[in-house]
């Protein structure tokens, strides 16, 4: 099967470095120029804003999925081909999860993490064979990798997890990867 939309993790604070913003924004204009539809988290803050905003401007279908609670906060992003309103967060990371046929994390926080986890989890359990990117810019998630390392060293975590998922520095090289990702079955 095709990839024909890729969901995004990534940050909404606004105090991130620029240089965490440009990678949000080039890989939002990225997912446009290959056609794929770009889901993501809905608001329109921080690296989100700038991704989505990119996808736009570069001619890209933004599917915006988000809580009311964030709603209600005056964070969603109304620009969005398709604003999803969900009535809380457990909602949110299903619908992200089922509406993307490859997954692009960017750096982030809690959430992001939280996200990544989960569809990394669901991957290695055998519950769907999607692919997972995990977006390293500025060697943000070293430390990360580094603990995984450690719990397949102390087996905690099984060795095959990491074949799960990808690793790279630059959003075009995510691309590249999810472009010759091979054919899933599921």
């Amino acid at each position: 099967m095709p990839i024909r939309s890729v969901t995004v993790y990534c940050s909404s604070s606004r105090q991130v470095a620029r240089q965490y913003f440009d990678a949000a924004a080039e890989l939002g204009s990225l997912i446009a120029a290959q056609g794929w539809q770009l889901i993501y988290g809905g608001n329109d803050c921080g690296c989100m804003g700038a991704l989505a905003g990119a996808a736009r401007a570069a001619g890209g279908t933004v599917v915006g999925i988000t809580p009311q609670v964030l709603v209600d906060e005056g964070l969603a992003d109304e620009q969005c081909h398709e604003l999803i309103v969900t009535r809380d967060m457990r909602q949110r990371k299903a619908l992200l999860e089922q509406r993307g046929d490859a997954f692009i994390t960017l750096p982030g926080g809690l959430g992001t993490l939280e996200e990544v986890f989960e569809i990394l989890v669901g991957r290695t359990l055998g519950l769907h064979d999607k692919p997972i990117v995990l977006l390293n810019v500025n060697g943000f998630y070293g430390p990360l990798l580094e603990m995984i390392r450690h719990g397949v060293e102390q087996h905690f975590i099984r060795a095959k997890a990491c074949e799960k998922f990808y690793v790279c520095s630059t959003p075009a090289e995510a691309i590249a990867y999810l472009k010759h990702y091979p054919s899933r079955a599921i």
